[in-house]
């Protein structure tokens, strides 16, 4: 597969050595994290390989890319939150009949799951307990999101554009998505307590002053 959408051969000898779901994550942890200092992006696989900067669904997005290389689907999952909390997105794969997710944060939880959970719904529940505000405590994961097969924008240049991508979380807010809990549920959701929000507060990356 020399040629794979217009990539530098630089790009694709890298993506061939990324041949599993474990080196794809190890490869954007390794990566700084985009802090968008000149304005909101979604830039393309291309764009991140070369800045060697992702924020999580620009990561997502070229794990989606890597794993369709290597033969699977490249399936984005959206993690949907309330406000003022912001939604995550990640890279599902799939093996021996169960899911897994890649994902790019800065944070010491929402990171990659291994591939052990029977459902969608079962693995975004593995996220729901870490998924709060560090300044309150208020855990915020509502809803998740059909998978979103990326195939569906080969025409519109994904890969390689130039510009940002943004039809891609803009069709992501769009598609169904599932409640995992009830109302009754949500009012008796414990506070996430002062140790795991302290937890909460580790990061990977700083963000710098210029």
């Amino acid at each position: 597969m020399e040629e794979f959408f217009g990539l530098p051969q630089e790009h694709i000898h890298l993506i061939k050595k990324l041949n599993s779901p474990k080196k794809i994550q190890d490869f954007l942890d390794k990566i700084e994290m985009n802090f968008e200092p000149q304005g909101d992006t979604c830039i393309s696989p291309e764009t991140v390989l070369k800045t060697k900067k992702a924020h999580c669904i620009e990561g997502a997005v070229l794990a989606t890319l890597i794993l369709r290389y290597h033969g699977h689907e490249p399936l984005l999952l959206d993690l949907e939150a309330i406000d003022p909390d912001f939604d995550h997105v990640v890279a599902l794969f799939k093996k021996d009949g169960c899911w897994g997710a890649i994902s790019k944060t800065n944070h010491a939880v929402l990171r990659y799951r291994e591939p052990i959970y029977k459902t969608i719904r079962e693995l975004t529940m593995s996220y729901f307990h870490e998924y709060f505000l560090n300044e309150c405590g208020t855990k915020t994961l509502r809803r998740y999101s059909n998978p979103v097969n990326l195939k569906r924008f080969d025409k519109k240049n994904w890969v390689c554009s130039k510009k940002n991508i943004w039809f891609i979380p803009e069709y992501l807010t769009k598609v169904k998505h599932h409640n995992i809990l009830t109302k009754k549920q949500i009012r008796n959701l414990r506070k996430a307590d002062a140790v795991e929000r302290k937890a909460g507060r580790i990061v990977q990356y700083k963000k710098t002053k210029k």
